[in-house]
């Protein structure tokens, strides 16, 4: 495949043909059942039979259904009851509603509007034949070059559709991305999704972001400001791993490797696959820059790379990389942050109950 190929692909169907997006397995790997799953057949609100389970996570059950009213397929994503009593949880869970509604591009998963009374909380949404990029990198590690090129950059597309109706989506990561078998790529999981420009409250800022840290933008993990360049970066996180088949930092506590993020750059692409080009290198780093003003400034411009790359100026960027230092983050540590806080808290409370004492 060409370096150029992204240009004359279908802009429906970006991954056709891509051998890593072939042979897709018919099902991934679910974990142990959940005791308050819906049996085979239940019908829900007299209007959707569940077929199966299709996805299981710490905070709802996705079901392939039947939508009787439409007759077409389906897929139903109901929130654990636990969750249900959660109002912080279960706030993502509305909030992924909420967003996913103002979506209809094609490369966005599409939610399906449920008029009425329901028996309890739930989304229904389009159903995507096909499996996770996640699923695809752990198959094919690492992804060819000019294959990858061409996943990151219908990624890219995808993101581009949110940030132009002011949605950032804060969340990105190979199990929010599906490939599909017909070729399409489709964004899912809006739960951490928030509208361009909001301001997150003194108290959020004050606790850790919650998302996934592998793929988190320094000024995430800091609790900063996040706009369009925050989802590149995470693009770029996604890149790299497809293009070396490793993570872009190392550590074992996942935490930690998001904290190496905020104080240093990654090893250089070519050092850990040294069949990568230096234009893919060149462009996953910029996309992986710790200031946003240093990004591409939008997700077309990234886009425009990836699918050109013998176009892009190599400025030498690997060679002017530093290594991660260790620094205590409250917010991008969280446990460390726990620990300090309720030591600080013992603390004080010791110093009052002396206070009192020495009054007596």
């Amino acid at each position: 495949m060409s370096q150029s190929a992204a240009l004359t692909r279908d802009p429906d169907r970006p991954l056709a043909g891509l051998p890593s997006c072939a042979d897709l397995p018919e099902r991934e790997g679910l974990g142990e059942p959940l005791g308050e799953e819906y049996p085979a057949g239940f019908l829900l609100d007299g209007r959707f039979e569940l077929r199966e389970t299709i996805g299981r996570s710490g905070m709802a059950t996705i079901y392939r259904a039947f939508d009787r009213a439409s007759g077409s397929p389906v897929a139903v994503k109901v929130p654990l009851m636990r969750i249900e009593s959660d109002p912080a949880t279960f706030g993502r869970f509305e909030r992924e509603a909420r967003i996913g509604a103002l979506f209809s591009d094609p490369p966005l998963l599409r939610f399906v509007p449920v008029a009425g009374q329901r028996s309890r909380p739930y989304i229904v949404t389009e159903f995507l034949d096909g499996c996770t990029l996640a699923l695809v990198m752990h198959r094919t590690r690492p992804i060819p070059e000019a294959e990858a090129l061409v996943i990151a950059a219908a990624a890219c597309s995808a993101v581009g559709r949110m940030h132009e109706k002011g949605i950032l989506h804060r969340d990105l990561k190979p199990s929010n991305i599906m490939v599909c078998r017909d070729g399409r790529l489709c964004l899912m999981d809006f739960g951490l999704s928030a509208e361009t420009g909001s301001d997150r409250g003194l108290l959020s800022k004050l606790t850790p972001l919650f998302g996934t840290p592998e793929y988190m933008a320094p000024e995430q993990v800091r609790s900063a400001s996040n706009d369009e360049r925050t989802d590149l970066y995470s693009l770029g996180a996604i890149l790299y791993q497809m293009l070396t088949g490793v993570l872009p930092f190392q550590a074992n506590d996942p935490w930690a490797g998001a904290q190496m993020r905020v104080t240093g750059d990654p090893p250089a692409p070519r050092s850990v696959n040294p069949a990568i080009t230096e234009a893919a290198e060149e462009i996953t780093l910029h996309a992986m820059r710790r200031r946003p003003a240093e990004r591409y400034p939008t997700a077309a411009s990234f886009q425009a790379e990836l699918e050109v790359p013998s176009a892009v100026h190599v400025t030498g960027l690997s060679s002017r990389l530093r290594s991660p230092r260790f620094r205590i983050s409250l917010n991008g540590t969280p446990f460390i942050a726990g620990a300090l806080i309720g030591a600080g808290v013992l603390l004080s409370l010791v110093a009052l109950f002396l206070a009192l004492v020495h009054r007596r």
